[in-house]
């Protein structure tokens, strides 16, 4: 019944003969080779002009080029700049809280929200 408006098509996924469970795969098949690459005569002939560049220095050069030099030292930079903005200072203020300041200045916060809140009910005579 649960194929009851299904096709039957000859491109079945499991037609044909099948494998066992601990039978080794079939041999894989070599990739066809593009006839625009087969006459050019395998890509020897590509000609390079200027110099080549480098995807990865040496493991460990640790040299002026190594890409993981120079993310340290971007970072190091962006740490290091001069902080401009209010809200930029502000961050800054927040990050260097210790814990009971940050406690303290919470604390302080939600005591003003309640006095408010007391204040409007005081003034609607609720």
């Amino acid at each position: 019944m649960g194929n009851l408006c299904g096709k039957s098509s000859k491109d079945e996924n499991f037609q044909g003969a099948g494998r066992t469970l601990g039978s080794a795969p079939a041999p894989a098949t070599k990739a066809s080779v593009p006839a625009r690459v087969a006459s050019e005569g395998g890509g020897s002939s590509a000609k390079t002009t200027g110099l080549g560049r480098t995807v990865r220095s040496v493991a460990g050069s640790g040299g002026a080029d190594d890409p993981r030099v120079a993310a340290a030292a971007a970072a190091e930079a962006r740490a290091n700049k001069p902080v401009t903005g209010d809200l930029a200072k502000r961050l800054e203020e927040q990050k260097k809280q210790t814990r009971n300041q940050t406690l303290q200045q919470t604390a302080q916060e939600n005591l003003a929200q309640r006095t408010a809140d007391a204040n409007t009910e005081a003034r609607n005579y609720n």
